[in-house]
């Protein structure tokens, strides 16, 4: 065989080989509609490579037409759960293992790093984004059934 030819074969050898180095990447983005799919929170996790353990987060808080915006979470563990708190007045808390952030849907402007829980706490739980079979999912919170039940009648 020709020599340049065995350069030609080394070279498709070795891209072949690196294909799946090149497909780690992971970008997936999963929402908790809210009220309909025009007022959401979107979660965004971006993996570079499949063997990293960390991912970066951001938010994409909807209020269709009135507002959008992407908030940055910064990295966090990979197969990290979000979990989905309402406290009220379209304010929401996220709560990544110790992390929690709040975020807003009226104008969509804010967002801020909490330091602890709120006074007022967390609010109802509405669900937690996390990694099923490999793919990012949001499960809705099961439904407190009433505490007081209704008065029996005669």
């Amino acid at each position: 065989m020709h020599p340049g030819r065995w350069r030609v074969a080394w070279e498709k050898l070795l891209a072949v080989l690196l294909v799946p180095l090149l497909v780690g990447c992971s970008d997936q983005r999963m929402s908790y509609d809210i009220a309909s799919s025009k007022h959401s929170l979107t979660l965004i996790r971006v993996q570079n490579f499949f063997w990293e353990r960390t991912a970066n987060y951001s938010v994409v808080a909807t209020r269709m037409p009135d507002c959008m915006r992407r908030h940055e979470m910064g990295p966090g563990g990979a197969d990290s759960k979000v979990e989905v708190y309402a406290p009220g007045n379209d304010a929401w808390i996220l709560k990544q293992g110790k992390r929690m952030f709040v975020v807003e849907t009226r104008t969509c402007e804010g967002f801020a790093k909490l330091d602890g829980e709120p006074e007022g706490g967390l609010g109802p739980l509405q669900g937690t984004f996390q990694m099923r079979s490999g793919t990012l999912t949001f499960v809705v919170a099961p439904k407190r059934e009433a505490t007081e039940k209704a008065p029996a009648t005669e």
